[in-house]
C-alpha cells in the first residue's frame, strides 16, 4: 500500500535575521506541509513577524535561506497573500468593498471582464455580498478584516500569511472570525502561518504550534518548540476549550510566552 507523503510548500533552513544591528532570528530551521495551519507563538520582539515576512519574501535573511516548492524566496509573490493584523491601514478608504478586493486583481492582470465574477464569489465566502458598495469607513472592524482576507482570497493564493489578524477585535467577532476562518481553510485547503499572542487562538486554529524564544543565547536557534495539536475537527469554541488535550497542550505553552 502506498502512502502518499505530505508536500512540503515552505521550509526555513538554518534561517538567521538582523536588523539595526540586533539578531532578530537565529539560525532557525522548520518545514511547513500543503494545507497544514501552522500558528506561530511567542514573546513580544522574539521574531514572530520577522519570520512571517520573510516567509512571504518582505525580508531577506543575513544567513541561510527560505525556500518555496524548494526554490528560494527572492520576494513577494502572488502565490503568497499576507493579512495584516492593521486592516484599517491595508485597505484604501476611497474604494468600495468591491474596488478594495478588486486590487488583488487589477494586480494580477486579471481582465476587467472577468473580475467582477470573482469578486462576487469572495464577497459570498466572507459573508460580505451585502456590503459590495459600502466603503471601509461604513464597516464594523471585523467587516473589515473580512474584506481584507477576501482580498487575499481572490488572488487565489497558495499560502496565507496572517499577521495578529484578529488582534484589534473585540472577543465576540474574534471567536466568529476565527470559525469563519477555519471553514475556509478547510474548504480551500490554504496553507496558513498564523502570528498570534493569545494561547487559545493558537491551539484553537492550528495543526501545529511553533513557540520561539526571546533573546536566545549565542548558539541556539529562536525555535523553542514544535507541537502538534492532535485535537479533532472541526472545533467548537465552547467544547474544544474544554477539551482535556486542550487544557494539557495551553499549560504546556503557557511557558514560551515569558522570556528565558
Amino acid at each position: 500500500m502506498n502512502l502518499l507523503l505530505p508536500t512540503t510548500v515552505l521550509s526555513f533552513d538554518q534561517v538567521a535575521i538582523r536588523l539595526g544591528g540586533r539578531e532578530i532570528l537565529s539560525p532557525t530551521s522548520l518545514e511547513i506541509t500543503k494545507g497544514e495551519f501552522v500558528c506561530v507563538i511567542g514573546p513580544s520582539g522574539c521574531g514572530k513577524t520577522t519570520l512571517l515576512r520573510a516567509a512571504a519574501g518582505f525580508v531577506t535573511p543575513g544567513a541561510g535561506a527560505v525556500l518555496r516548492h524548494g526554490q528560494p524566496v527572492n520576494g513577494p509573490s502572488r502565490e503568497v497573500a499576507f493579512v495584516f493584523q492593521d486592516y484599517g491601514r491595508a485597505l484604501l478608504p476611497w474604494r468600495t468593498v468591491e474596488g478594495n478586493i478588486s486590487l488583488a486583481l487589477e494586480a494580477a492582470g486579471i481582465p476587467a471582464e472577468q473580475r467582477p465574477e470573482r469578486i462576487r464569489r469572495v464577497l459570498e465566502t466572507v459573508g460580505l455580498a451585502a456590503h459590495a458598495t459600502k466603503f471601509p469607513v461604513q464597516l464594523s472592524g471585523g467587516m473589515q478584516q473580512r474584506v481584507q482576507i477576501a482580498r487575499c482570497l481572490a488572488q487565489e493564493p497558495e499560502l496565507m500569511m496572517m499577521d495578529e489578524p484578529f488582534g484589534a477585535l473585540d472577543a465576540m467577532t474574534r471567536q466568529s472570525l476565527q470559525d469563519e476562518l477555519a471553514r475556509l481553510v478547510r474548504e480551500s485547503g490554504l496553507t496558513v502561518v498564523f502570528v498570534t499572542h493569545d494561547l487559545e487562538e493558537a491551539i484553537y486554529l492550528g495543526d501545529r504550534v511553533i513557540a520561539l524564544r526571546s533573546n536566545p543565547a549565542p548558539g541556539k536557534p529562536s525555535l523553542a518548540a514544535m507541537i502538534e495539536v492532535s485535537i479533532p475537527r472541526p472545533r467548537d469554541q465552547l467544547s474544544t476549550k474544554e477539551h482535556p488535550e486542550f487544557l494539557r497542550l495551553r499549560r504546556e505553552l503557557y511557558q514560551y510566552l515569558g522570556h528565558d
